[in-house]
C-alpha cells in the first residue's frame, strides 16, 4: 500500500517527510540543519549570509552531525558566490539540492544537473516559476504572502494553485504553513510537500536567543505588520519599538536611521564609508529609492541578525511569517515533525473515510 506522505520530495531528497527546513540567514545553521534532517525534514543551510570559509566548514560540520543529505542556499550576486558553488559542487554526495531567490542562470543550473543536484528556487509569482523551469530547474518552492521575510501579496491559497497549473515539475507550498494539517491541505492541492521557516525558527534547535524567541512566541496576528519602510520592498516583520520607529520615521529621522545603520554595517563589515555609500548607491541605480533608504537597505540584515544573533528583541529586526500569531510554543524539531506527521495521518485519513470516530 503506497503511504500518504510518499512524494516526488521525500524520492527525490531522500528524507522520511514531505517537509522542507527553509534556509533561513543566521539561523539554518548546522545545528538546525541537522536536527531538522535527522527528525525526518529535508534542511537547508543558510550560506546566503556566509562567506567561502563559512560554508565549507558549515557542510563538514553536516557531513558529521547527520548521515542524511541537505541542501545548501545561496545567491548568485553575493560575495564570493563562484566559489561557493565550487564548494557546493565537491559535495555533491552529500548536497542533494540547492536553493536560492534571484538565482543563477541557465549554465550554473546546469552544472548542478550535470553534478545530481536538483535545483528547486522559491518564487513568489507564476512568471518567476515559469521562467526558473524555463531555466532547467528541477522542482519549485512557491512562497504566498503569508511567508516571512520579503513576501508578495497573492496568498498561498490563491497562489499555489496557480502555480501547480502553470508547471509541470514538482511544486513545494510555502507560506502560512505550521502543522499537520496544512501540509495534508497542501497535499490535497496537488503539492509535493510543505517548507517551513518561522515553525522551525520557533524550536529548541534553533540559534535564535531567549528574548527574540519569547518575542515570537508571544506575538500575536495583530503584533505582524508587512512594513516597506525597512529596505522599499514589502517585508513582513514583527512590530517591535525599532520597527515603530521606522515606520514613523519622516525625512530628517530617515536619515538618522540611515546613518545609523550605515554605521552598524560599517561595525560589523569592516567596510569604508565610501564602500557603505557605493552599495546603497547600487541599489538607487533605476530610480527605485531614495539614498537615505538604500542605506537602510543596505544595512538591514545588520539590524535582523542584531537580534536573531545578537538577542536584541527590542532594537534589531524580526522578520517572521505570519503564522508566528498562533505558534505558541517551542517544541524539538524531532517532537515538531512527529506531531506533524500524526497530524497530517489523521487528516488525510478522515478524508479518506478511514476517521472511525
Amino acid at each position: 500500500m503506497t503511504d500518504v506522505l510518499e512524494t516526488a520530495l521525500t524520492r527525490r531528497f531522500g528524507c522520511r517527510l514531505p517537509v522542507i527546513q527553509t534556509a533561513m540567514g543566521w539561523v539554518a545553521k548546522p545545528e538546525l540543519v541537522a536536527a531538522s534532517s535527522n527528525a525526518g525534514a529535508f534542511g537547508f543551510l543558510a550560506a546566503a549570509v556566509m562567506a567561502p570559509t563559512e560554508v565549507r566548514e558549515g557542510i563538514a560540520r553536516l557531513r558529521d552531525m547527520t548521515p542524511h543529505d541537505f541542501g545548501v542556499n545561496f545567491h548568485s550576486f553575493q560575495p564570493g558566490a563562484a566559489e561557493i558553488v565550487q564548494i557546493i559542487l565537491e559535495n555533491a554526495d552529500r548536497v542533494r539540492a540547492v536553493s536560492f531567490g534571484r538565482g543563477p542562470d541557465a549554465k550554473m543550473i546546469g552544472s548542478f544537473r550535470d553534478k545530481g543536484i536538483i535545483c528547486i528556487p522559491t518564487v513568489g509569482a507564476v512568471k518567476h516559476a515559469e521562467k526558473m523551469v524555463a531555466l532547467g530547474c528541477d522542482m519549485i518552492t512557491v512562497q504566498g504572502g503569508e511567508g516571512g521575510g520579503h513576501t508578495g501579496a497573492v496568498p498561498t491559497t490563491i497562489l499555489l494553485p496557480q502555480v501547480l497549473d502553470a508547471v509541470d515539475v514538482p511544486v513545494v507550498a510555502a507560506g502560512g504553513f505550521g502543522d499537520g494539517r496544512g501540509l495534508a491541505a497542501a497535499l490535497a492541492w496537488g503539492a509535493a510537500g510543505i517548507a517551513m521557516g518561522t515553525r522551525f525558527l520557533m524550536t529548541a534547535e534553533s540559534p535564535v536567543p531567549a528574548g527574540p524567541k519569547a518575542a515570537y512566541v508571544k506575538a500575536g496576528t495583530g503584533d505582524i505588520i508587512v512594513s516597506t519602510k525597512v529596505d522599499g520592498l514589502p517585508q513582513r516583520m514583527i512590530v517591535n519599538p525599532l520597527l515603530g520607529r521606522i515606520e514613523k520615521a519622516g525625512k530628517v529621522a530617515m536619515w538618522k536611521r540611515a546613518l545609523e545603520a550605515g554605521m552598524d554595517m560599517k561595525r560589523q563589515t569592516g567596510m569604508s564609508w565610501a564602500q557603505v555609500i557605493a552599495t546603497a548607491r547600487g541599489m538607487t541605480a533605476h530610480g527605485e529609492m531614495p539614498l537615505s533608504q538604500a542605506m537602510m537597505a543596505a544595512a538591514a540584515p545588520m539590524m535582523i541578525q542584531r537580534a536573531v544573533v545578537g538577542g536584541d528583541a527590542q532594537n534589531g529586526l524580526m522578520a517572521t511569517g505570519a503564522v508566528a500569531g498562533r505558534l505558541k510554543d517551542l517544541p524539538t524539531c524531532a517532537e515538531l515533525l512527529s506531531r506533524i506527521e500524526s497530524e497530517a495521518r489523521a487528516r488525510v485519513g478522515a478524508l479518506c473515510g478511514q476517521d472511525k470516530s
